[in-house]
């Protein structure tokens, strides 16, 4: 029930995620979720973070700018609280067939972030689709138990994953 891709932590995974949402939806399956997207500000300067909103035409920023030579935790959490928020609302007027959630990070981990609406969407048999780098793996997992399952990092791994579960709950 609970899909996840190893991520490497520089936003590779995030056109893959792209591509199974599409893919799916094409199929007609209703996805909702968040998908990131980065956008380059200047070459040195970090990108910016945004949080596509699956199923709608909104994208949150969830990044902050705290200045060139800042080192500190660039996410924006009340950005991150509105993402949730509008995929929680999609998510009450349609129940979908599959929740993807860009990653599973440090937010999650510590207990905030989309870790409680991807919990609702397990309660509720909603299959969820995320990705996890090694440094949260290990509270992904405590966190998922028994229902996560690794995938490689391929379009028909995904898709194979998902048919299988539509099966079983057939």
């Amino acid at each position: 029930m609970l899909g996840f891709l190893v991520n490497d932590g520089q936003g590779g995974l995030d056109a893959l995620l792209g591509d199974a949402a599409t893919r799916l939806g094409a199929d007609g399956l209703r996805v909702a979720g968040a998908l990131q997207q980065n956008q380059e500000v200047a070459p040195d300067r970090p990108c910016r973070m945004m949080l596509a909103v699956l199923g709608s035409d909104r994208v949150v920023a969830i990044s902050q700018d705290l200045g060139r030579d800042a080192t500190g935790c660039r996410l924006d959490p009340q950005g991150l609280a509105e993402a949730v928020a509008l995929v929680e609302a999609g998510m009450a007027r349609a129940a979908p067939d599959l929740l993807i959630v860009n990653k599973f990070g440090k937010s999650e981990a510590e207990g905030r972030g989309f870790r409680d609406l991807i919990g609702k969407a397990l309660a509720d048999g909603i299959p969820v689709l995320t990705t996890v780098s090694a440094i949260q793996r290990a509270a992904f997992l405590d966190f998922a138990g028994d229902m996560a399952s690794e995938l490689p990092a391929e379009l028909q791994a995904i898709t194979a994953w998902h048919s299988a579960l539509r099966a079983v709950q057939a």
